[in-house]
């Protein structure tokens, strides 16, 4: 039987892009008024900037460094985007060029779930199976979290806010059959690392998150971004590289306006980032990379195409051959793209 979306993918994830001013400076044309926005400087070196409605838009993360909280984030989260404002180099400098990613997520009451740890704020949307969730670690490994999502979560980050601490990343298909056995560092180039002190050993449910002692320690603080598919929005899954400029083609069952790869079985490399917006994303696709602070890579990494992506290089980041890499997909168009229309089974 046919399923249905009742949404466009654009109701709940944008990528926009910005010239900065120095000034005061009002990004808008999203669709919606977003409760997460990462931000990175395309045209030099700098480092991205992420905030979300949860922590507060003036707070900032950075997915290059391991840092703790600041409160470098943008000015405000409004109707139809965001504004940034100062001569900031990351966010905001006179000509400087940028991008941005975006989603909404929106409702902060009645998550479901009987956690060891209740969240101090949270903000999440099953429709689009996204979670922002703040909590206070307890220090007692195997502690869970709710996530809202109503569905297994197929990816999970987690970052502490109140010192240094590793980007941790959980990805269901980081290993065929035991990816809680292991996480990967968003802020790292590393492959993945086999240590229960993330996610217990333990999978998520449809509720709860499972916490090892790295992201629950004792008092601090903590943000947890939580996703799961959705046939015709979201795609999180895994290719294996052939070294072949004619390289592998993933299907994803939508035309996609934003991944993110990853080398994941063994090796060093940095996370590739792609998305619809910038041009010459197809035969010279533009790659940032969120674990370094270089500036945009104009090369032909790879294609979009209308139900998937298409790599294009032999390069190591996303094709080396034998090797197993993970991605993180969201849709500019389902395959078939109005509302209320079947959306092809994958």
């Amino acid at each position: 039987m046919a399923e249905y979306i009742s949404f466009q993918p654009s109701d709940f994830y944008n990528t926009t892009l910005y010239t900065g001013n120095s000034s005061t400076n009002a990004i808008t044309g999203l669709g919606f008024q977003p409760d997460f926005v990462w931000l990175q400087r395309r045209n030099a070196v700098s480092a991205n900037r992420q905030t979300n409605v949860v922590i507060g838009a003036t707070n900032n993360l950075c997915t290059s460094d391991n840092l703790a909280q600041a409160t470098e984030g943008i000015t405000s989260f409004d109707s139809d985007g965001f504004t940034v404002s100062g001569a900031d180099t990351n966010k905001n400098y006179s000509g400087a060029t940028y991008v941005s990613w975006n989603m909404k997520a929106g409702t902060s009451s009645g998550i479901a779930g009987s956690p060891s740890i209740t969240p101090s704020s949270y903000s999440f949307n099953q429709t689009p199976g996204f979670s922002i969730i703040a909590y206070t670690g307890n220090g007692t490994a195997g502690a869970t979290i709710p996530h809202g999502l109503g569905a297994v979560p197929d990816m999970v980050i987690v970052k502490k806010l109140s010192s240094t601490s590793d980007w941790f990343v959980y990805h269901s298909k980081i290993d065929a059959t035991a990816p809680q056995d292991y996480y990967l560092s968003l802020n790292g180039n590393a492959s993945r690392t086999n240590n229960n002190g993330e996610w217990y050993d333990t999978a998520p449910t449809s509720t709860l998150v499972t916490l090892g002692a790295n992201t629950t320690t004792d008092t601090a603080t903590f943000i947890a971004y939580c996703f799961a598919e959705k046939k015709g929005y979201s795609a999180f899954g895994t290719y294996t590289g052939t070294a072949h400029a004619n390289g592998p083609f993933v299907y994803t069952g939508f035309r996609p306006s934003y991944i993110l790869i990853k080398r994941s079985s063994s090796g060093t490399d940095n996370w590739g980032l792609f998305d619809n917006k910038r041009l010459g994303y197809n035969d010279e696709s533009s790659a940032l990379y969120p674990d370094v602070t270089t500036a945009e890579d104009n090369s032909n990494w790879l294609d979009i195409l209308s139900n998937g992506f298409k790599i294009r290089t032999t390069h190591d980041l996303v094709n080396k051959s034998g090797y197993g890499y993970i991605y993180m997909a969201f849709a500019e168009f389902p395959i078939v793209s109005s509302n209320d229309v079947p959306v092809v089974a994958r």
